[in-house]
């Protein structure tokens, strides 16, 4: 496993990647925001940790840059994390949206969609233990 978090810069970007990736962790965030640069090594290191190609991706989305993608998911404060499967947002321990720093909740969803893309990649064969 492995890998990094990928920045988007385009809304065309973030729908290839939903369309080839089968679950999806979006941080929008902002240059500015001070709780964004607090929880960015902690989400780097879910991404190193989690990132199984073609099955779970870890994404990060300025909502300066790609303002478009920031509006059409209702983002209103920073960091915003949203979950994706199969190319639509899911609830994930009953939410649709973290908002805010909140490593805990971050953290415990994350692992969650790891734990799915790892079954769904072992499952494959595309993954050995």
């Amino acid at each position: 496993m492995g890998g990094a978090v990928k920045h988007i810069n385009s809304p065309g970007e973030f729908t290839s990647l939903l369309d080839s990736t089968q679950y999806v962790v979006a941080d929008f965030y902002a240059d500015w925001c001070g709780p964004c640069k607090a929880i960015a090594p902690k989400y780097e290191e879910l991404a190193e940790k989690l990132s199984i190609p073609n099955y779970i991706s870890f994404v990060k989305i300025n909502v300066d840059k790609v303002q478009a993608l920031a509006r059409d998911h209702g983002i209103a404060a920073m960091p915003s994390f949203i979950f994706f499967k199969d190319g639509k947002r899911v609830k994930v321990n009953g939410t649709l949206k973290i908002e805010g720093a909140d490593w805990i909740r971050l953290k415990e969803a994350s692992e969650k969609m790891g734990r799915l893309a790892e079954e769904k990649a072992e499952a494959a064969g595309e993954l050995k233990k």
